[in-house]
């Protein structure tokens, strides 16, 4: 099975099966077929790369109803530290941040769903990372949290002395502040 249940429900990493020769590699990094046989069914709408060097931390960003977004990470090169936290009103994981390492080497991607604020760390020199959107960007939906939010703990395993952050990243509101939309549903 392809897909890795995390302590948060609806949160998936995918690990598509990598097959290697003397020749390299090859593996999926997505087929429809087999998301759906998982209960993954979502159609993909817009692909989103970005190249970032070390200390840079994207986020958190989430895109409001009814312009929510569900997301599939990945990393293409370098590594990443990939952030979710559970944005859901009435989920039992609310406020509750998962992540993980995602890189070129390992392959994995972090499923993120609607309801979920997003972000992510560089731990290598660089990295770049592709990620699957099933909605297309609106500015007028962006969403985002501090990403240093003290009630969120999370540790971007970059020293607070070499992180790069965007100052549009910097001016987000804590989670008790934030815009949110989005209410836990099962």
């Amino acid at each position: 099975m392809p897909f890795i249940k995390t302590f948060i429900e609806d949160l998936l990493i995918y690990e598509p099966v990598v097959h290697n020769d003397s020749r390299g590699y090859f593996f999926e990094s997505y087929n429809e077929q087999t998301f759906h046989k998982e209960g993954v069914d979502m159609k993909f709408v817009q692909d989103n790369q970005a190249k970032s060097t070390y200390g840079v931390i994207r986020g958190l960003h989430y895109q409001l109803n009814p312009n929510a977004q569900t997301k599939l990470i990945r990393a293409l090169s370098g590594t990443i530290l990939d952030v979710a936290v559970d944005i859901r009103k009435g989920s039992s994981t609310y406020g509750k941040a998962f992540t993980i390492e995602l890189s070129a080497e390992n392959k994995k991607q972090l499923l993120v769903p609607r309801g979920f604020a997003h972000g992510y760390s560089v731990l290598s020199e660089t990295a770049e990372v592709i990620y699957k959107c099933d909605n297309f960007y609106s500015k007028e939906s962006e969403g985002g949290i501090v990403y240093n939010d003290p009630a969120l703990e999370i540790d971007w395993k970059v020293p607070a002395d070499k992180a790069i952050v965007a100052d549009r990243d910097l001016q987000h509101p804590l989670l008790a502040n934030c815009k949110n939309t989005f209410v836990f549903e099962k």
